[in-house]
């Protein structure tokens, strides 16, 4: 029920974040692997962006991508959160007494990451290519011209193979385990926090809330960089092996990036990172405190 319940809670957030989503992807191609100023800038910021997909893509524009960004986040979150949420019901993270251990809060959020990724990852490589894509005056990255997630699946499958789908693994994975470790570990530290300070009573749904807004600024810096990095990888062009036609890997495209772009390439839109890490780290992580509070309040009455 855990798993459920944490898959749950993520897809809730999915349906309100993912044109967000759809805003941070291009921003995170534009430009990709030119000096500032040398390429002709589409999205200037994440309002502009917005406006620009809504007017030339339409409005089903910004919500590119959602099947497979809500199963991502039902599969992904789902075994995340779950994970966590079983590790943290067997106390593995709390002193007797009950106060949270930094390191092994860290170390269980970073080890839920791995697992959700590697997971997850097939649905994020074509959520990625379906975001991307866009009418050619706008367009940004390589273009993968898929028509549905069913399709994009069974394409990559035909071209590359089953591992194939794995694509963009090797940055999915710490993207994943950097954001979760540090997302989970400020959550749980921020929740004990203000429940220490007694602003709100100790079971307030403002509780995590709060928790949720001091994690989601937390998440966004840590994971930028890692994102970018992700993105640009699961959406580069392929060779007939299914190499990577820009990068050879994580490392290759770090590096590329910060020496064409600087290290600010990494930060690259960032602002629509928080604009859709925010929300989506404080719906999710709030959903599924909620859920998780009701479900264990039902049990005890049944």
């Amino acid at each position: 029920m855990d798993f459920v319940l944490s898959g749950a809670a993520a897809c809730g957030a999915c349906l309100f974040t993912n044109p967000l989503e759809v805003v941070k992807t291009r921003m995170q191609l534009q430009g990709e692997l030119k000096a500032p100023g040398s390429y002709q800038v589409h999205y200037r910021n994440v309002f502009h962006a917005f406006y620009t997909i809504g007017k030339v893509d339409g409005l089903a524009g910004l919500q590119k991508g959602l099947v497979p960004g809500l199963l991502y986040q039902f599969c992904m979150n789902g075994v995340r959160l779950g994970s966590f949420a079983v590790i943290e019901s067997a106390g593995y993270i709390h002193t007797e007494d009950g106060r949270v251990i930094a390191g092994k809060s860290i170390a269980a959020g970073a080890t839920a990451g791995v697992i959700g990724a590697v997971m997850g990852s097939p649905v994020y490589l074509v959520k990625t290519h379906l975001q991307s894509q866009s009418t050619s005056s706008i367009a940004v990255g390589h273009q993968h011209c898929h028509q549905g997630m069913v399709q994009a699946l069974l394409r990559i499958q035909k071209q590359h193979g089953i591992l194939g789908l794995w694509r963009g693994a090797s940055a999915a994975v710490p993207r994943v385990t950097v954001g979760s470790a540090s997302q989970l570990y400020s959550f749980t530290a921020s929740k004990e926090f203000i429940r220490d300070l007694q602003i709100f009573p100790s079971d307030s749904w403002l509780v995590a809330l709060s928790a949720g807004m001091v994690s989601s600024v937390v998440v966004v810096v840590a994971m930028t960089p890692f994102d970018v990095v992700s993105t640009r990888l699961y959406n580069q062009s392929v060779d007939s092996r299914g190499q990577g036609l820009l990068y050879r890997g994580f490392v290759d495209c770090f590096m590329k990036t910060v020496r064409k772009e600087s290290l600010l390439g990494l930060y690259k839109g960032i602002g629509a990172s928080y604009f859709r890490l925010g929300p989506h780290t404080v719906l999710s992580l709030l959903f599924w405190n909620e859920l998780r509070k009701f479900y264990s309040q039902h049990q005890l009455h049944s």
